[in-house]
């Protein structure tokens, strides 16, 4: 297992019983001490649990935390470079597809960019500026506009109305948590908003999320499961979890993560 997939399992079991404790972790791991109590203080560092004495802990309020797009952008990146490729061949010459921020949606722009006349609708602030430094074959960028969030997403009003007046032919949507339950969840409310918008300019909508998104969720539903036409995911999502999906989604696809093998659910 390499360092941001360790790193995305331990904040997955944080986000999921709200502590964990070294002794645990290395048992369920199978790495030392000292691996662990390193991957704590990085993920402590970037703001997404608190380091304690013998474990971590959620930090308050964690339904509405927000990760930066820096701190996220570390995990689970070959996971998220394997989706995005999958994701990437569903783009055609010319087409008009939308991209939500997000590191994995981040990750399928970078896959896409040498797309011929390929017209992108972003509220992405990264995905907007790494297209147009690119060389792009005729493309063309549309961002929103709108207040930007920490997650460098851009949001509100300004964003909604622009969204409102466009169409593309499918939207690749990033996601904070996905749940049985309460479906694509964010932890910031005026980017639920902003997202349903993004969700209503297609009929075509496909979630890009990591293993790690399943069972987690966030402040704010914004769209249902069954709104959902495609997920892709990685290797790592557990087989219980592919059945539920499969039965929720119009089409789960997995992207070969080398090394990365279903993870143990709890019984």
């Amino acid at each position: 297992m390499l360092a941001s997939q360790r790193r995305a399992r331990i904040l997955g079991l944080v986000e999921e019983s709200g502590a964990v404790r070294v002794s645990e972790l290395v048992t369920l791991l199978r790495v030392s001490d000292m691996t662990i109590r390193r991957d704590i203080e990085q993920l402590d560092r970037d703001g997404l649990l608190e380091r304690v004495h013998g474990g971590a802990i959620a930090r308050n309020g964690r339904s509405s935390e927000e990760p930066g797009f820096s701190a996220k952008s570390g995990l689970m990146r070959d996971a998220k470079r394997a989706i995005a490729r999958v994701a990437a061949d569903l783009v055609s010459p010319g087409s008009t597809i939308g991209i939500s921020a997000g590191t994995t949606t981040y990750e399928l722009a970078v896959a896409v960019r040498q797309v011929p006349g390929l017209t992108v609708v972003t509220n992405s602030v990264p995905v907007a500026q790494m297209l147009h430094e690119a060389e792009t074959n005729g493309q063309t960028v549309i961002l929103t506009g709108g207040v930007r969030t920490p997650s460098d997403a851009l949001v509100g009003s300004v964003a909604i109305a622009a969204l409102q007046m466009l169409h593309v032919d499918r939207l690749f949507l990033g996601v904070h948590g996905l749940d049985l339950g309460a479906g694509l969840t964010t932890p910031n409310l005026v980017e639920a908003e902003t997202n349903r918008a993004l969700v209503a300019t297609t009929q075509h909508v496909c979630v890009l999320a990591d293993h790690t998104k399943w069972g987690i969720r966030g402040l704010s539903s914004f769209a249902s499961l069954r709104q959902v036409e495609l997920l892709i995911t990685d290797s790592g999502l557990p087989a219980r979890a592919r059945a539920t999906l499969a039965d929720a989604i119009g089409e789960v696809v997995i992207a070969d993560v080398p090394g990365l093998a279903p993870v143990a659910e709890k019984s």
